[in-house]
């Protein structure tokens, strides 16, 4: 390789991740950027940071690696890292770089850096904004994706919730869905769309964001079970 690639690394279990951070920093033109211990941290993160190689650990609670590198930026390089034999098809239908069966030794580690596709850069620029702009209070205001909590429809107007406060725009929800990556972003109810990172919880009938509970709708239910079931 001749150039600095970033990396994260992703796994719930912390000597996992230090062992593959200490893999990292003895590795020249590899730069660590960020260490998560679950998807829902390095979906955020990575909206503001341009990331080249993801170390993925498969078996995690809530979202495993295998959803996560679904969502992920697709120019983006995936090497999974696991204790269990039994993914490893899974993981080469998703194209992904190479597939690590912990304990990892450095010199395997090595060889999966190796396999990366050597190209004069990696980085391919971001066109799809995350950010949108919105009328409010006679201006227009513009609201980040990733502080979003939930989007209410009241009327004619909608109620976008962030993580500090809330911004009310004449718009319908159905126009303010067009504009949100789907990927991120759920229609649960004719009058609430989620962002999925800020689940705390979940039932049949409700889902629970900022304590409070949202209504699942008949209309979207099953829509909406079976995308969080493949979270």
């Amino acid at each position: 390789m001749n150039k600095t690639y970033t990396c994260v690394v992703v796994d719930d279990e912390p000597i996992a991740r230090e062992i593959l951070e200490t893999f990292i920093e003895k590795t020249t033109n590899l730069q660590l950027i960020g260490s998560f211990q679950n998807a829902f941290e390095v979906i955020d993160f990575s909206k503001q940071h341009t990331i080249d190689i993801y170390f993925l650990d498969i078996n995690m609670p809530e979202v495993n690696g295998l959803s996560l590198a679904r969502i992920i930026n697709n120019s983006a390089n995936v090497i999974f890292t696991t204790a269990y034999r039994d993914y490893a098809i899974d993981g080469f239908n998703l194209n992904v770089v190479d597939y690590l069966l912990k304990p990892i030794a450095f010199d395997r580690f090595l060889q999966a850096i190796q396999k990366i596709p050597k190209k004069e850069t990696i980085h391919t620029k971001n066109t799809t904004p995350n950010f949108l702009f919105v009328r409010s209070e006679r201006k227009m205001v513009k609201v980040d994706f990733h502080q979003i909590l939930y989007i209410e429809s009241i009327g004619d107007y909608v109620k976008i919730f962030l993580n500090d406060k809330t911004i009310v725009t004449r718009e319908t929800i159905s126009n303010i869905a067009q504009k949100l990556p789907q990927y991120n972003f759920l229609r649960i109810h004719r009058s609430y769309i989620i962002s999925i990172t800020k689940i705390e919880s979940y039932t049949n009938e409700f889902i629970e964001i900022s304590n409070k509970a949202l209504p699942i709708s008949r209309s979207f239910k099953e829509s909406v079970l079976q995308k969080l079931a493949e979270m």
